[in-house]
């Protein structure tokens, strides 16, 4: 399990970040600590009122060179000696402590680190990525690829600095627990991917996401066999298997050589030439209550059709063309970018 001092939603880099403003106040204590040893001291020997020794003790450690109150005492003068070294050394450390902070990047990593945290209270209709390990990277490879915005949580400290420093939104923290999920705006986020490296772990994150969320879609990895029935239980909306999408593949890769060639055009990541890509008829869209034939998608857009998800029913492949587009129904489209782009501005238009 993660260490309980990972459940804290911070950067590497935030400890960095506590140990300057750790120094900060220390420094304050330390002065504070002068001016008033000085005020007592002066009081002490010189039996100045305290306003009288707190001026003393300002204009002192400051070495302003203003006139003292009064003549001073031998006592005096070695306590004002004393009281002027001190001040130079509190100054010394203080003037240490601010170029520390610049120099050591502290100060750029609170400035990421509040701006990322703006970046995500305003993200809305996002997704929460938990894990950045080998299934996670390539999910973010791909939301990078869409343009998808996503926030990832993430516990080990150097995978989410390396994530920031690519431009990405970052949580370092423990994915299960509720803090760090509320943190990366569940309650505003569209969908959930869970891609941690244990099946406990992805149906604790799976069963908090839908307390937090009950709209949320969640997707989430199953390592173990059976471990999908689980993470349905959870609220899980769909499960991945890793090591049987690897083994299935490898299978085709020998008897459907040819299949697998065509899937490669659809998900090369980085040489991307055709996608597959999910359209939502919605309440205002002009495609509304128009036939397949009357939309006249692949004329307009050069699109293919392939299937149309509609709520209730099993997914519909190679639909009829007439077949009347309703309110909620998806339909799943095969072609390019651009050919997505063009569709989009038609049904969301």
């Amino acid at each position: 399990m993660i260490t309980n001092q990972l459940k804290h939603l911070q950067f590497k880099g935030r400890g960095a970040i506590a140990d300057g403003g750790r120094k900060f106040r220390n420094t304050l204590l330390i002065l504070a600590a002068v001016v008033a040893g000085g005020t007592a001291g002066f009081m002490a020997i010189e039996k100045m009122p305290p306003l009288d020794a707190f001026y003393m003790t300002m204009i002192t450690i400051s070495t302003v060179g203003f006139r003292e109150v009064r003549e001073l005492s031998d006592a005096g003068k070695l306590f004002t000696v004393f009281l002027i070294i001190s001040g130079l050394v509190v100054a010394a450390y203080a003037l240490g402590t601010i170029t520390s902070f610049v120099l050591e990047g502290e100060f750029k990593q609170l400035l990421r680190r509040r701006t990322m945290e703006n970046r995500i209270e305003k993200l809305k209709n996002h997704y929460l990525i938990c894990g950045a390990g080998q299934t996670g990277r390539y999910v973010i490879n791909q939301f990078n690829l869409k343009k998808v915005p996503f926030v990832v949580i993430e516990h080990n400290a150097e995978r989410a600095e390396r994530l920031a420093e690519q431009g990405n939104l970052v949580l370092l923290g423990d994915a299960t627990t509720e803090e760090a999920l509320l943190k990366g705006g569940i309650t505003r986020a569209k969908g959930l991917i869970c891609c941690l490296a244990s099946d406990a772990d992805n149906v604790f994150t799976v069963l908090t996401g839908r307390e937090l969320n009950p709209n949320l879609y969640i997707v989430s990895r199953a390592i173990n066999d059976k471990a999908d029935i689980k993470l349905r239980k959870a609220g899980a909306d769909k499960t991945v298997s890793p090591n049987e999408i690897g083994g299935a593949r490898m299978a085709s890769l020998v008897l459907h050589p040819a299949v697998v060639s065509f899937l490669d055009v659809l998900t090369h990541a980085g040489d991307l030439v055709l996608d597959l890509e999910e359209i939502e008829i919605t309440e205002r869209s002009p495609l509304k209550g128009l036939t397949l034939a009357e939309a006249r998608i692949p004329e307009l857009t050069g699109l293919i059709v392939i299937a149309l998800s509609r709520k209730g029913e099993k997914l519909l492949f190679n639909p009829k063309s007439d077949l009347v587009l309703l309110s909620g129904d998806s339909m799943v489209v095969l072609g390019s970018e651009k050919q997505v782009e063009s569709l989009r501005r038609i049904a969301y238009s």
